[in-house]
């Protein structure tokens, strides 16, 4: 089933086209892995589908429901952030809070909004140790229990971009976006963030992956989406995309890749 329809989405920075015409389908329980080279509006892509930039014009459609329409004007800041809780982000960057430890920085999100609650006030203790526990089971899944109660600055990078991933599922998205979660992170540490998110996939978790990596790409991706110059050049299966390129464009990208 059809859980994402994406539909001409452009995007400026003033003169500068980034997006143009961005059209695609994700199904639920597929992974689709976005590849280009930097500039090629892959990081905008992500950044519009989570709400962090708006797009100039196209739209989002979630569930066969219209999520957000750039034609529409006048959505506020709380309509944005109901709307953003659909998308959980992972940076490459990790952007974890420093002054919490693991599990507040799991929790946190979930905390603030349990505070919208009617019965938040009566049932606090009760809420509160919910949101605790599933933040615990999500620390357990990333293999990080025992470092539930340290800081950023005392984890490895791998281990806080772990924790990055577990805050992203506590919101339960219905998609889980990755900007390219490995960049910052030396060889090891690459290969324990990849295979918790090999282990998603395997759990059918709904994913868009901005990556370099290809080998990964073409393990753990069900479609590949190939940017180049704010344009979708390619999309399809990855024995298609990667292992038979159509484009002379996604053909150089590749060679360029094999011989870094």
């Amino acid at each position: 089933m059809v859980i994402l329809e994406v539909q001409n989405i452009f995007k400026c920075f003033g003169t500068q086209e980034v997006l143009n015409d961005i059209s695609f389908t994700l199904q639920e329980g597929e992974v689709i892995a976005i590849i280009g080279s930097s500039g090629s509006g892959k990081t905008t892509l992500l950044r519009c589908l989570n709400f962090i930039e708006t797009m100039d014009s196209g739209k989002i459609i979630l569930r066969g429901e219209t999520l957000f329409d750039a034609a529409v004007h006048g959505w506020n800041d709380d309509e944005i952030r109901l709307k953003r809780l659909h998308f959980g982000m992972v940076f490459q960057a990790f952007n974890l809070f420093p002054q919490y430890t693991a599990l507040g920085n799991v929790t946190l999100a979930r905390k603030l909004a349990a505070r919208r609650r009617e019965d938040y006030s009566k049932n606090k203790k009760s809420i509160i140790e919910e949101i605790e526990g599933e933040g615990l089971k999500l620390l357990d899944q990333m293999g990080l229990m025992h470092k539930r109660d340290s800081y950023p600055y005392q984890l490895s990078g791998g281990q806080q971009q772990r924790v990055a991933i577990a805050r992203a599922l506590a919101m339960k998205p219905d998609i889980l976006c990755f900007d390219e979660p490995t960049s910052a992170l030396d060889p090891e540490l690459t290969g324990e963030v990849l295979r918790v998110i090999r282990g998603l996939a395997d759990k059918n978790t709904t994913m868009i992956i901005v990556t370099h990596e290809m080998q990964f790409a073409r393990q753990v991706a069900n479609t590949v989406l190939f940017m180049d110059d704010g344009f979708v050049v390619d999309f399809g299966p990855p024995e298609e995309v990667l292992d038979n390129p159509s484009s002379d464009r996604l053909k150089r990208f590749l060679e360029n890749y094999e011989s870094e």
